[in-house]
């Protein structure tokens, strides 16, 4: 599995900075913001070939900071841009020879927008519309009309994680009225019906940051443990197993974010590898972790890392895009270093999460 996490990819005030870059959900693609200034465009990276290579898509008119970019698995890019305050038009870039081609798709009227992360299908882009009290869900790429409201959904949500392979499950992370966040799962096929995924306890804000619908892997971020202070922890998606809160992935004087998950790993959650972003005072570097190990290694980022972005190969093999001077569009493969299975996992729970609520499983099997 591919991220680059939504919630560290924009300022407070919703500007993506030109340094980030999303890739798609089969690792294939990738686009961010390139240039400086006022002199920025949209930029295309092509990851699965022998070596990746940028393909820059610029326009006639420079491309404001506020753009939000996502790569489609076909190499076009969909550019989402806010105009006249409350309206964002989209379009999809492509290269045509020398120049740069531009298929408008339409516009959405709101206060607030968000695109979601890549769609696993690689074809359909989704974006949220928070309201005070309830929220939108708009399919903005990839039907057959321009942008088409999916889904409207009681309460404030946020956040935004694929649970299976073909992008009918989505679990977003809801809040109704002034009570605590709880993460949902969303049935696209179902006209947006909503059922609990995540309630470690009644009071507690939950949120879901990742999963791995390969081992059912689910990372999240809980203040159960501790009421006013989150904790990174781990589940598996439809299991009675309790949530685990290990120490190692919690340090004192810095931020730590799951950005990446290794797939593949097929009814093995905890042989899954897990890239985090480690965020301090003194910058950014890379941790990487095992739920089935004891430690959280720590290592480094290659020079101009465009930081909480990268991919897993399923061997194992986790490779981080950067951008300098000398290498304008480069990738550094880092291994999980070997570590003894220990006898047996950490115990460290709160409560069950309740994933058997979740309706991941019927919901496939009724369609």
């Amino acid at each position: 599995m591919t991220a680059c996490a939504i919630e560290t990819a924009a300022e407070d005030n919703g500007a993506v900075r030109p340094t980030e870059i999303i890739i798609t959900a089969n690792g294939a693609y990738a686009a961010r913001l390139a240039g400086a200034g006022d002199a920025l465009y949209a930029e295309r990276w092509t990851l699965d070939g022998p070596e990746p290579y940028a393909v820059p898509l610029p326009l006639d008119q420079p491309e404001d900071p506020t753009t939000r970019l996502l790569p489609l698995a076909d190499g076009r890019v969909l550019a989402a841009r806010r105009v006249d305050g409350k309206r964002h038009t989209f379009s999809l870039l492509y290269p045509t020879g020398p120049g740069t081609g531009e298929l408008t798709l339409g516009a959405v009227e709101a206060e607030e927008l968000t695109l979601l992360p890549p769609s696993p299908d690689g074809i359909c882009a989704y974006a949220l519309c928070a309201g005070p009290d309830t929220t939108t869900l708009w399919l903005v790429a990839g039907g057959a009309f321009g942008p088409e409201q999916v889904a409207e959904i009681k309460g404030r949500c946020s956040g935004g994680v694929w649970l299976d392979r073909t992008g009918r499950m989505l679990a977003l992370d809801r809040r109704l009225d002034d009570g605590p966040v709880k993460a949902v799962a969303v049935d696209l096929e179902r006209g947006g019906e909503v059922t609990p995924l995540l309630q470690i306890t009644e009071e507690s804000d939950d949120r879901l940051l990742m999963a791995d619908p390969d081992s059912g892997l689910l990372l999240l971020r809980s203040d159960a443990p501790s009421p006013g202070h989150d904790r990174l922890g781990w589940g598996v998606l439809g299991s009675l197993l309790p949530v685990r809160f290990p120490d190692c992935l919690r340090l004192d004087d810095a931020a730590v974010t799951p950005f990446a998950v290794q797939p593949g790993q097929v009814l093995l959650p905890e042989s899954c590898g897990v890239a985090l972003r480690i965020d301090a005072a003194t910058g950014s570097w890379v941790g990487m972790w095992r739920p089935s190990g004891r430690r959280m290694h720590q290592t480094s980022a290659p020079a101009g890392w465009l930081a909480g972005a990268g991919l897993w190969t399923p061997e194992g093999v986790l490779r981080l895009p950067y951008t300098t001077a000398e290498a304008p569009c480069g990738l550094t493969d880092l291994e999980v270093p070997c570590e003894p299975e220990p006898a047996a996992l950490e115990p460290r729970v709160c409560r069950p999460v309740p994933l058997q609520q979740a309706p991941l499983t019927d919901a496939k099997a009724a369609g």
